[in-house]
């Protein structure tokens, strides 16, 4: 009787092997449940991370496309006017028609440049009034934003059609003095850090106005 007793109790708890099973299974079950929280937060950070860069991407061609395709054939200087228009591969200054620091009213001096060589920034500067000559005048309004950081392989390159043959080329600088005209678009290309190519394309709608 009392060996029944006994065994009776004896069923009634877990035995080693039972329980180092249970917390094995347990840990697997854990270890599968965080990772599929893991991979489900990294896939929304990695969406996030997408939609930011779409949206600063979007925002730095918004700003660039205001002022390049406002590019005024401003002339310069007052003895022997020339159309004010410097463009290289990596440094681009003209005048807009638009000021964004004046709320979209006046025009502006605006430089857009590189910084790198190699590696570099990628930066917008406004600058209003515009001025060339006068230093002393009374200071005006700057502004300096970086589009992108860590950029490399960036260039700049001017669009001119041929009005007798209609045939588009591509150039790497455009000089406004020389030319006494406005390029028909500015194209723009680089990569950023994550290697993937942008490239930009702008027209410049006041180039009718030039001679």
């Amino acid at each position: 009787m009392k060996d029944r007793i006994s065994n009776f109790r004896s069923r009634l708890g877990f035995t080693l092997i039972e329980v180092t099973i249970a917390i094995t299974l347990l840990a697997l079950l854990a270890v599968t449940v965080y990772g599929a929280f893991y991979l489900g937060h990294r896939a929304v950070e990695k969406t996030q991370a997408r939609s930011e860069h779409g949206q600063r991407l979007r925002s730095a061609g918004d700003l660039l496309a205001g002022y390049i395709r406002s590019g005024y054939p401003y002339r310069f200087p007052p003895q022997q006017p020339r159309i004010f228009f410097s463009g290289a591969t990596d440094r681009l200054i003209f005048v807009s028609a638009v000021s964004r620091g004046m709320g979209g009213r006046g025009m502006s001096k605006v430089s857009i440049s590189w910084d790198g060589d190699g590696i570099g920034d990628f930066i917008l500067e406004e600058e209003v009034p515009v001025r060339f000559e006068d230093r002393e005048a009374a200071p005006g309004y700057r502004n300096r934003v970086v589009l992108a950081q860590a950029v490399r392989d960036f260039r700049m390159n001017y669009l001119f059609t041929d009005p007798r043959s209609g045939e588009e080329s591509w150039f790497e600088e455009w000089d406004g003095n020389d030319r006494n005209a406005l390029p028909q678009a500015v194209r723009m290309t680089y990569r950023n850090p994550t290697g993937e190519e942008i490239q930009w394309v702008f027209p410049i709608m006041m180039s009718v106005l030039a001679p």
